[in-house]
């Protein structure tokens, strides 16, 4: 790539609608240029990034036997109907008909599709195991997209599924996705932990994450001090609090606490401590209404709400809902007369004279206790907290910060059950195939990468994924020796398929400088006066340090860099 000739440009200032270090630095530096809220183009740079992250995914997913296949992107609704998931993706996917008014969607995932290709194989035991794997755009129709690549509309995902006629197969496949991965996000550069997560929409048996560690993460992961507990906060369950509190249970009555409608405000205005309080919050859930019950200093987990009820949505009740539930403004729920369906938290049983909301703008009731009220369920609806119990050892949980950027499903017969996907063992018998799934999100790495190594000045990309390794500066393309040496080396470098940038542009050495630092091109060469004595200058974009060295060494020095 020669800058004076091809395209490449940089900006100078912060892009003011991105949320994100990688998201900012992915469009100053000219990676990719924003569309529309949550849609990108890749521009040159960025591509090559991309492709680089790719050819690692699909090596490693070659080498562990699968087969590449590719999916179309308009895919019929009749599937998802069929397999159940059509009113499960909610408003999440994009959907049109055709000119005959046939509905589809533009590919959100596709489970259903890699069953119908298998269906063109299996039939008997004989013709499983297999994986199949693509590396195509996926469509969401995110509520809210944000942080740049990681969480957007449209993305590149590799998705894999492999069949297998029994559970031990199936865990056998799992394993070789597994130990893929490892390598995969080894290879890129990520640093990452394994945690047991959610199967969401997926369904299936179990789901694990690999979490890029990032202060800008979405997601919080749950970690022991102790062992190697992991999981997302989505699904970590909390550890029973069995201490029943020693105290005399008293009748409630109602107090009064003027536009005290947050926790913090009415325990400063009772001046009671936040543990006898207990805060009731308003759900509408797959369009009916709940009221969930956690302990003032906890927050609900929605997951858990959702998993325990089965439902496909989630919300919390809106201002005007609320008021019509309780007969109050936000802030003065609670469990006494409510004529919708209670979930309380299993701690709460072992609370005493608690207070809640009266359902009654500016009132609380005090001295409230279990026989006072009746919870329709009673299980763990919270979300764990740092320094909580570890559920698997006993010690103490801390948080993380990270990004998803692949998962592993096992999914069992969900899909195969549903749709047909059956074969005949030995004993002619018809049984449903077992399947696994595994999701990598492109994008997600090379954000997360990004996340993880960069500074003031810009992207420090890993060697393995970096658009190109080399960057050459030409200082002054007037001086011929300076020139000769900068063309000789990029042509000897990249005949090595050594992918290397020659910055041969009429601009000042610190605009030149700036740009390679900002776009992270590991290794920099710079070509100027020095090149009379016969030495050019090298520099590795992750370290301060400037070395002279003779020019005719650069190609074996540049190799070691790269092979270290």
């Amino acid at each position: 790539m020669r800058l004076s000739k091809d395209f490449f440009y940089t900006l100078r200032e912060d892009a003011k609608d991105e949320d994100s270090v990688s998201g900012n630095l992915l469009v100053k530096s000219g990676m990719i240029k924003k569309v529309s809220n949550g849609i990108y183009m890749n521009m040159p740079l960025g591509e090559r990034v991309s492709k680089n992250v790719m050819k690692i995914i699909r090596d490693c997913m070659n080498e562990a036997g699968a087969s590449e296949v590719s999916m179309p992107h308009v895919l019929p609704m009749d599937y998802f109907e069929a397999s159940g998931r059509a009113s499960s993706f909610g408003k999440s996917i994009f959907k049109l008909n055709d000119r005959y008014g046939r509905p589809y969607a533009l590919g959100p995932t596709h489970e259903e599709f890699f069953v119908l290709a298998a269906l063109s194989k299996v039939k008997s035991y004989r013709d499983l195991p297999f994986t199949i794997y693509q590396i195509g755009e996926k469509y969401r129709d995110e509520v809210r997209p944000r942080l740049g690549l990681i969480r957007v509309r449209e993305f590149i995902m590799k998705d894999a599924y492999s069949f297998d006629v029994d559970e031990e197969g199936m865990q056998e496949s799992y394993q070789k996705m597994f130990d893929a991965y490892h390598k995969i996000f080894t290879k890129v550069g990520l640093k990452y932990n394994v945690v047991k997560a959610d199967t969401g929409v997926m369904g299936g048996l179990l789901s694990e994450e690999f979490q890029a560690i990032t202060d800008t993460g979405e997601d919080i992961l749950v970690l022991c001090d102790s062992c190697d507990f992991a999981s997302n906060i989505e699904v970590s369950k909390c550890v029973k609090n069995s201490n029943i509190e020693d105290e005399v249970e008293k009748d409630y009555s109602e107090v009064y606490t003027p536009n005290a409608g947050t926790i913090e405000d009415v325990t400063n205005f009772l001046g009671l401590p936040v543990n006898k309080f207990v805060k009731t919050m308003i759900y509408k859930i797959d369009d009916k209404f709940y009221a969930c019950m956690v302990e003032a200093d906890r927050e609900v987990n929605e997951v858990k709400v959702q998993k325990l009820l089965g439902a496909n949505e989630i919300e919390l009740a809106s201002e005007e809902d609320v008021n019509r539930i309780t007969n109050a403004r936000i802030g003065f729920a609670g469990p006494i007369g409510l004529e919708i369906p209670i979930i309380m938290d299993e701690n709460i049983t072992c609370k005493k004279n608690f207070i809640v909301g009266a359902n009654k703008s500016d009132y609380h009731l005090k001295d409230v206790n279990l026989k006072d009220f009746k919870a329709d369920i009673i299980a763990d609806i919270k979300n764990i907290k740092e320094g909580d119990t570890c559920p698997k050892c006993g010690g103490k949980i801390h948080f993380k910060k990270g990004i998803e950027v692949g998962n592993t499903f096992k999914l069992g017969t969900k899909y195969s059950e549903k749709l047909g996907l059956n074969y005949l063992d030995k004993d002619n018998k018809l049984n449903p195939v077992q399947m696994g799934c595994y999701g990598i999100g492109v994008g997600r790495i090379i954000a997360a990468a990004i996340e993880q190594n960069h500074d003031e000045k810009g992207i420090i990309w890993p060697m393995s994924i970096a658009p190109y390794k080399v960057a050459i500066v030409l200082i002054d393309a007037k001086n011929d020796l300076q020139r000769e040496t900068a063309e000789s080396l990029y042509k000897e470098l990249n005949d090595l398929e050594i992918d290397t940038i020659l910055d041969d542009r009429n601009e000042r050495p610190g605009v030149k400088f700036n740009d390679m630092e900002l776009i992270g091109i590991p290794i920099r060469i710079t070509i100027g006066k020095k090149i009379n004595d016969g030495e050019i200058e090298i520099k590795l974009r992750n370290s301060e340090d400037i070395r002279i060295i003779k020019a005719e060494n650069a190609v074996e020095e540049i190799k070691k860099c790269i092979e270290n």
